[in-house]
């Protein structure tokens, strides 16, 4: 009886928090990790710093949205398969629903609503966050010198446009030999085969209103729900990397083989998953809606984010195992500054976006000192001072 309480409370606390985390996570998975790392670790603290660092270098290596994931590692640590679900389905469904409303709105009237004004403040806050993180990160995970050049490298690897993937796989292999060399070759040998695989126990824009609205009826009456189903589920399995890559995975099946989406529904789409808060990935909510309607909103949405939940179900378990085994301690701590860095190479590519002129800098400024020197200030109030800030500061610009 008093597991069942403390479950769930445990899955209360997680609601709350993630679903929080879906209506306030603006910026992409860097943003929405960072924001995650602020109330999972510093405030309620659920687990270690380095745990947190291990959950993000090895769901770097899985497919799916990296962000979401995340969310289902942490409630999988919290409270088992049942936190998983709910820290998931918390997450996720703010987002569905903004992005849903959108695709009802863009159907009918043929435009995005305008959210600049408000988008303005948030992206600078948003900046300082991920900072605040990569500095919380970089501390925990820089061990030592090798550590070091194996960042600096993945960093300018992927400043290269290289694969984040391959990069990352690439960094934990040289960390692995590298970094274990200088230990004992019984030692090394003895846990090369980590005892992880044998104990762990899985727990298992706008184009005409008229034709937009013809458009999506004659491909609504050629496409078969399984099929929608299908190809977004084999989207969901293949995804690599951050959400963004989403775009050309869209591009290439509904596009090019299929024919179901237009060019500009296309980019319409990815610019509601980046403006909307939660996983960039909800734009296939939008994307499904221009399709087949409500049914194909829901069937695209359940069919991107069903692999994740697999895939973290199986791997979560064997992650705190493979600290057992010194190789593979070694690949985890490679992997884990690697992804340091590529929040790093995140701020870079946002701030060129982002500080644009004084008002960008003025509010990004602020957003550090409040983060760095009221460290236990909710991000909520963060992201809504600054887009206050944000729409005030659109009134007086020149």
């Amino acid at each position: 009886m008093k597991e069942k309480i403390n479950l769930l409370t445990h899955l209360k606390e997680l609601a709350g928090v993630f679903f929080k985390l879906g209506i306030i996570g603006f910026g992409g998975p860097a943003a929405h990790i960072a924001m995650m790392e602020n109330e999972v670790v510093s405030k309620k603290k659920w687990m270690t710093r380095e745990h947190f660092l291990d959950l993000i270098g090895a769901t770097n290596l899985i497919p799916g949205p990296n962000s979401t994931e995340m969310a289902m590692h942490c409630g999988y640590h919290r409270a088992g398969w049942p936190g998983m679900i709910v820290a998931g389905l918390g997450f996720i469904i703010p987002a569905t629903l903004i992005t849903g409303a959108i695709a009802w709105f863009y159907l009918q009237y043929g435009s995005i609503p305008d959210i600049k004004p408000i988008w303005y403040g948030i992206r600078p806050a948003v900046l300082a966050i991920i900072i605040n993180a990569v500095y919380k990160f970089g501390k925990k995970a820089l061990k030592n010198w090798q550590l070091g050049i194996i960042g600096a490298s993945v960093m300018i690897a992927s400043l290269a446009d290289m694969s984040e993937v391959l990069v990352l796989l690439a960094g934990g292999l040289l960390g692995m030999f590298w970094l274990s060399s200088s230990q004992k070759r019984d030692k090394a040998k003895a846990s090369f085969f980590p005892s992880f695989l044998l104990s762990a126990k899985p727990g298992y824009p706008k184009a005409a209103i008229a034709a937009t609205a013809l458009s999506t009826a004659q491909i609504a009456s050629n496409v078969s729900l399984v099929k929608l189903f299908l190809v977004f589920l084999k989207i969901g399995s293949v995804l690599f990397g951050s959400g963004y890559v989403l775009i050309a995975y869209l591009q290439d099946e509904l596009i090019d083989r299929l024919g179901w989406l237009t060019q500009q529904q296309l980019v319409d789409a990815i610019a509601v998953g980046q403006f909307t808060p939660g996983p960039v990935s909800s734009a296939v909510t939008f994307v499904g809606y221009q399709i087949i309607g409500i049914k194909g909103a829901i069937l695209a949405t359940v069919g991107m984010f069903l692999p994740s939940f697999f895939f973290v179900a199986m791997l979560n378990p064997f992650i705190p195992k493979m600290r057992t085994s010194k190789w593979v301690s070694c690949f985890l701590d490679s992997v884990n500054v690697g992804a340091v860095a590529i929040m790093a190479v995140a701020v870079i590519q946002l701030a060129r976006a982002t500080l644009v002129n004084w008002q960008t800098w003025l509010i990004a400024l602020m957003s550090v000192a409040v983060t760095f020197i009221f460290k236990k200030v909710n991000t909520l109030w963060i992201v809504i001072g600054s887009s206050i800030a944000g729409y005030i500061l659109t009134l007086i610009r020149p």
